[in-house]
């Protein structure tokens, strides 16, 4: 997402510049170069601790020390009238952006990819009270002292709404794809289906993290009910917290029906998200509001239908169901899954219209074009208010 924001909007005239770590996301040791520019986009990269993503105290250790570099480097090359753009990864980092605006004359906005600490306690991470309230009141602050708060969806902007932050400083701008790189392949033409044994299966995927936030004990009953099966193969690529657990349900039921493939290369997305037949995605019901699974966007991309595990009321089971691009089945209903993947299977005509209609109601709200056009209305409004 920030890529493709940063590179177009540099495009366009603007000047940016990132401040990320040298990290990479899969490895703590990689060490990338501290200074780069590509693409017109200057590229700041700090120096942090390299615990990486396997354990939370160490991820909070990489968190804190990115804190410090971070705001050293705003402090550095922020100035009055500059605007800020806090994404929510680490944690809190719209504090410390907010900190350097006032302290820079700079502009705030916010980009919530979730909602935190919320989603910590949601998750059972954090429980103590005084440290929840104290991390939430310093969040508040960072939101109301923002010239905007850019949210993913209408449960999200209601959220923190209910925080105290004024709706008008609010605004929803959906995650989005790229519709040129994504795009639907035919199952038949799909080199990467042939080349993992797949041209003749029924592949029932999940591309992505596999983490905290996600639920996959339904997705295990269905695939338990499905074993007999030999013509579905549920297909999980990629990685995560939640990984590892998965793979352990997998083999205690002694189910033969999954595969695993780590990250794909970005140039490969169209071939990969085109490959399953039907997309699982998943999320714990208390999140919902907190999260918004980006993952969707991708595959309505690659003309896919959506198989939703979680609320059947939330944001993401609405919008499938409200443009005909997937359907929700509750957690717990194990069966009820099972049921609508054999029915797709055996009425290939109907997931091939969701996935029709999945790529329609894309290239009309979600495309990349779509989304910096409004990123862009965004930063223009604010800048005339200097």
């Amino acid at each position: 997402m920030l890529s493709d924001l940063a590179f177009a909007l540099a495009e366009s005239g603007n000047r940016i510049c990132i401040v990320t770590s040298r990290q990479t996301y899969e490895n703590p040791q990689d060490d990338l170069a501290p200074r780069e520019t590509r693409a017109g986009v200057e590229i700041f990269r700090v120096a942090t601790t390299r615990f990486g993503r396997s354990n939370l105290l160490g991820r909070a250790l990489d968190y804190l020390s990115f804190y410090v570099s971070s705001f050293v480097m705003l402090l550095r090359i922020a100035q009055r009238d500059h605007m800020i753009v806090a994404k929510t990864d680490p944690p809190l980092i719209s504090v410390i952006a907010w900190v350097a605006a006032r302290l820079k004359g700079a502009r705030l906005v916010n980009w919530l990819q979730d909602v935190f600490p919320e989603v910590a306690v949601a998750l059972g991470v954090l429980t103590w009270r005084p440290l929840v309230e104290s991390l939430r009141w310093l969040r508040d602050l960072s939101l109301r002292g923002a010239e905007m708060n850019v949210v993913l969806g209408e449960y999200m902007q209601d959220r923190i709404c209910q925080q105290g932050v004024a709706r008008e400083k609010t605004r929803i701008i959906h995650n989005w794809a790229d519709g040129d790189l994504i795009r639907p392949v035919d199952v038949a033409s799909n080199q990467l289906r042939k080349s993992w044994g797949l041209a003749d299966r029924f592949v029932v995927g999940y591309s992505g993290n596999m983490g905290r936030a996600h639920e996959f004990d339904t997705i295990v009953e269905a695939m338990a009910a499905l074993k007999d099966d030999m013509d579905i193969v549920f297909l999980f690529i990629g990685g995560g917290a939640g990984k590892e657990k998965l793979e352990v349900a997998i083999t205690e039921r002694d189910l033969c029906n999954v595969m695993f493939r780590p990250y794909q290369p970005r140039e490969r997305l169209a071939e990969s998200l085109s490959l399953p037949d039907v997309h699982l995605v998943s999320l714990q019901p208390q999140l919902e509001g907190l999260i918004v699974p980006s993952k969707v966007y991708g595959i309505a991309a690659a003309g896919r239908p959506v198989a939703f595990v979680g609320d059947p009321e939330g944001e993401v089971a609405r919008l499938v169901s409200r443009y005909g691009f997937g359907f929700a089945v509750a957690i717990g209903a194990g069966e009820e899954l099972a049921h609508r993947l054999r029915s797709l299977k055996q009425q290939s005509g109907v997931a091939m219209h969701m996935g029709a209609e999945g790529r329609r109601y894309f290239e009309e709200n979600l495309s990349k074009s779509h989304a910096i056009a409004s990123w862009q209305g965004l930063i223009d409004g604010v800048a005339g208010r200097s």
